[in-house]
């Protein structure tokens, strides 16, 4: 019998069992995790996103000792916050203040109440199937959830949560016509945790084109992608003026550390009491030396480089798969992808050769059988993945190229292994 809820604390730790044995991770350095039978794998959830520089960091790991050997609470203003903040700071555009949570949920959460108390409306809209969260407003309408694959005429709402569709030019056009009463708008820059779904050319920028017309902030959710595109936000590489945004994950390189950035008029009413916050571990100094040791380190890292070999990864995956006669897509970044079986009749108007751009073309080619034995076969390989249809591969800088010549090995078993089942041709 176990203590442990479930055996774990968060559920997207539940891995299946391989060969009747259960998965316990005892450390990790650099692109690797060790088990505790020592067995070496390749990591690819990476903190599911937040490893960006690769495990235990030496440099972020030093700072992080010394902030704990000066004292890990000391519940008043301290010496390394605003330094902190002005580093992250730099990297957010015009959203200049900033207000230090402990998790993206956190964040996420914050943001949407900074944005509620400055609109005094009291919805928030976001991504049917996206994640920003598992606090009660925003997990409404998360990805396999009936609510997510909403038709027209039937947009499921709560008393404080709407939700759009990704990629519907129209639909969100629809939403203000139904409901006048939305603070803000959610917006990830992809829809990553339903399996990395790209926007469409000038859907983010027309969603927020519309909110700004009538009268809605937009809340870029980036605790996901946030500094994994380059130092910055990726709303911001592709043209957004967002009010507020949503960070975490990257900034302290697994170091359990989040924000939320905003434009100073949109924050005031923090700064001048009317709105409440709080938290004991907000801007705790660990956190606070995490953010500034990685955000000095990612200044100088070589994005296009690791993108480009994620590129790499993701052309020989398909093509050794496609080899043994499955046929697989990836979408997504070179640094942060999903991986969707592609074969069988084209649906929605979309070809099953290409990539869903849609929730409802996603879940329509979502093999969770496939995902399944694609985990297993990897994880007997060496390799460690999600074993969900929305789960990612992620990259950090420390999956150099002998790294990724692993990794396309591994693959390439994994196919051969997995030909027999689900073999097309």
């Amino acid at each position: 019998m176990t203590n442990l809820v479930g055996d774990v604390s968060s559920a997207a730790r539940i891995l299946p069992e391989l060969n009747g044995e259960k998965l316990f991770i005892r450390n990790g350095k650099g692109a690797y995790l060790w088990d505790d039978r020592g067995r070496r794998y390749i990591d690819t959830a990476l903190g599911f996103g937040a490893v960006l520089l690769g495990h235990a960091n030496d440099a972020v790991n030093a700072q992080v000792a010394q902030a704990l050997a000066d004292s890990a609470s000391p519940s008043w203003a301290h010496v390394r916050e605003h330094g902190a903040a002005t580093a992250l700071a730099r990297h957010t555009g015009a959203l200049t203040k900033v207000m230090f949570t402990n998790s993206g949920s956190e964040a996420v959460h914050l943001a949407c109440r900074a944005a509620r108390a400055y609109t005094g409306r009291r919805k928030i809209a976001k991504m049917a199937a996206g994640f920003d969260g598992w606090f009660d407003d925003v997990s409404f309408g998360n990805v396999t959830s009936a609510e997510a694959g909403f038709q027209d005429g039937a947009r499921p709402s709560t008393e404080r949560t709407t939700l759009i569709r990704f990629n519907d030019f129209a639909d969100i056009e629809r939403l203000f016509t139904e409901d006048p009463d939305v603070a803000a708008v959610l917006l990830e820059p992809m829809l990553a945790n339903a399996g990395c779904i790209m926007p469409l050319p000038g859907y983010l920028q027309h969603v927020q084109d519309v909110a700004h017309r009538h009268g809605a902030l937009v809340i870029c959710d980036e605790v996901l992608m946030g500094f994994r595109l380059f130092p910055g936000l990726a709303g911001l590489r592709e043209g957004l003026d967002p009010d507020l945004a949503s960070v975490g994950k990257a900034i302290g390189n697994g170091v359990p550390v989040s924000a939320v950035v905003g434009k100073p008029h949109v924050l005031a009413g923090f700064e001048e009491g009317r709105v409440t916050r709080g938290g004991t571990f907000s801007g705790n100094p660990l956190a606070c030396a995490a953010v500034t040791s990685t955000l000095a380190q990612l200044d100088s890292q070589d994005y296009a480089g690791l993108i480009q070999r994620g590129d790499t990864l993701r052309d020989a995956l398909e093509n050794r798969f496609a080899a043994q006669g499955i046929h697989v897509v990836t979408s997504g970044y070179g640094n942060v992808f999903g991986i969707w079986p592609g074969a069988g009749a084209p649906t929605a108007g979309a070809p099953a050769a290409g990539a869903p751009s849609t929730y409802q073309q996603a879940s329509s080619i979502a093999d969770p059988a496939f995902s399944s034995a694609l985990h297993l076969a990897l994880r007997e390989a060496g390799v460690l993945v999600m074993p969900s249809p929305y789960g990612r591969l992620y990259l950090s800088f420390e999956h150099d190229d002998d790294v990724i010549e692993e990794m396309i090995a591994a693959f390439d078993t994994a196919a051969r292994r997995m030909s027999a089942r689900f073999a097309t041709r």
